[in-house]
């Protein structure tokens, strides 16, 4: 248990180049054994769209050679998703939901695919409970509407008369919550909770119970009253690291144990104060546990919680045909540009598939293996989310490799031998500043043309800068000028 001790374009304006790989099969991450079971506002950047592969062959996983002990334990191949955007990302210091936004939230999560949509409280205001009603009353396709409400008999009585199908109760356990907030010991929680539990049931519909604070509670105190909970019937118990300052270690123990105590499902809820809320749910998985809570972006009280697209990267290594069978995948980057424009801010240029740079590379032996194999630096296939694989070019890390590509895409009948002379001058240029695709487009073909005018051999530097210059003396974007830079998009 944790210790008791008192927060879009291409930044750089980089060049891309697309990269054909479709004659190359993207080789899948390892699947596990032993199992039971963008950009904001649709930006693209630019580069190649290497999104047909041959069928993937199957790769043994280090889990098939050397399998744990505890591996029948994993549902890393059968899990859930509590996606608590409309309440725990309510809770997001910018969010300010409307309810026109709030269902086009619902309705994108439910064309996603996820299991279950969380909301907040009726009982937080009349708005909240209008909102509450409102979406039951949509006729969601796949995705179960829950609410989430204080252990107390006057939010079980709201809730249940909003139509939801299922209600998440949550109380404080652990000394600082009890001491600090509600002022309850364990036999008043213990005995509330069971008549909550009990009237919730009554209705014929879902019930989940979760300690708050779990991982700064008294082992002792969480065992005994999820045992009890577990008998009278819920349909899961719930595990919440409230603060973030749980580890994949004290989450895998903690699961692991109450999976021998309780025979109900266990949903687990993250926070990503220190940064663990993916390797934590994993984790949980791993152990036994059966639902994870997500937000959209990971929004959420202070750091927010796991990340729907964190998450779903995590798992597609685990298993992608699990993940695949379920979850419209395409679908993440529209649900991500919704949720980042109705709180008002940007998707990080480094977010989980969907960020600027998820799938592009830079290096020259980057470049150079992605047009062997995909799979030696990228663990997830683009083509996978409805992406594109992007090579930068116009720079000074750039590789022959990645110009020939492009070579190839302008038709221009080069050698090897002149395309290393190309890109050692591209790479020079790149040295005063990166180079536009424009720019490096009119250096291969000034190159390509000088070669078969016979005004240029190879090694001729001074006579290829004479060229430039010739042809590009003063034109936006030159080598010899500094410009924006511009990014091209071709498809593969």
């Amino acid at each position: 248990m944790c210790p008791h001790v008192p927060d879009q374009s291409n930044p750089n304006g980089e060049e891309m180049v697309p990269i054909n790989t479709s004659s190359q099969p993207h080789i899948p991450p390892p699947v596990p054994a032993g199992t039971n079971g963008t950009q904001p506002n649709g930006h693209q950047s630019n580069g190649v769209d290497t999104n047909h592969h041959s069928a993937p062959p199957k790769v043994k996983s280090h889990k098939d050679m050397y399998g744990r002990a505890s591996d029948f334990l994993s549902n890393t191949s059968n899990w859930k998703i509590i996606e608590s955007t409309l309440r725990e990302g309510e809770q997001f210091a910018n969010a300010f939901f409307t309810l026109e936004t709030k269902i086009k939230i619902a309705q994108m999560l439910d064309e996603f695919g996820v299991e279950y949509i969380e909301l907040t409280s009726p009982a937080a205001s009349p708005e909240s409970r209008a909102h509450c009603e409102a979406i039951c009353k949509l006729g969601l396709k796949r995705t179960k509407i829950l609410t989430h409400i204080r252990c107390h008999m006057d939010d079980a009585r709201l809730a249940v008369e909003t139509g939801v199908d299922g209600v998440d109760v949550v109380i404080g356990t652990s000394s600082f919550l009890r001491d600090h907030s509600h002022g309850k010991d364990m036999t008043w929680i213990t005995k509330t909770a069971i008549e909550v539990i009990e009237f919730v049931k009554s209705k014929g519909i879902e019930i989940r119970f979760s300690s708050e604070d779990s991982f700064r509670s008294e082992l002792v105190d969480l065992l005994s009253i999820y045992r009890t909970v577990d008998k009278i019937g819920v349909n899961r118990v719930g595990v919440a690291d409230t603060v973030g300052c749980a580890d994949s270690r004290q989450v895998y123990d903690l699961v692991r144990t109450l999976r021998g105590v309780v025979s109900c499902d266990i949903e687990t809820h993250f926070h990503n104060d220190t940064g663990c809320a993916i390797a934590n749910a994993y984790a949980a998985l791993e152990a036994g546990a059966t639902h994870v809570d997500t937000s959209v972006l990971g929004i959420g009280e202070r750091n927010g919680i796991t990340p729907l697209g964190g998450l779903i990267a995590r798992m597609m290594v685990a298993d992608p045909e699990y993940v695949k069978s379920k979850y419209n995948l395409p679908m993440l980057r529209e649900i991500e540009n919704l949720v980042a424009e109705a709180v008002e801010i940007s998707v990080p240029f480094n977010n989980y598939i969907t960020g600027f740079c998820a799938f592009t590379h830079k290096a020259g032996i980057h470049a150079k293996a992605i047009l062997a194999n995909p799979s030696t630096y990228e663990i997830l296939n683009p083509a996978d989310f409805g992406m594109t694989r992007y090579v930068s070019i116009g720079h000074r890390l750039t590789g022959w490799n990645a110009v020939k590509s492009r070579v190839e895409q302008l038709n221009l009948n080069m050698t090897d031998e002149q395309i290393k002379d190309a890109t050692a001058k591209i790479k020079e240029l790149a040295d005063v500043r990166t180079q536009s695709m424009e720019d490096v487009d009119m250096i291969l073909r000034i190159y390509h043309t000088g070669i078969h005018s016979g005004d240029l051999k190879v090694g001729q530097s001074a006579v290829l800068d004479k060229l430039l210059q010739k042809h590009m003396p003063s034109r936006e974007g030159s080598p010899t000028r500094d410009s924006p830079n511009k990014k091209v998009k071709v498809d593969v």
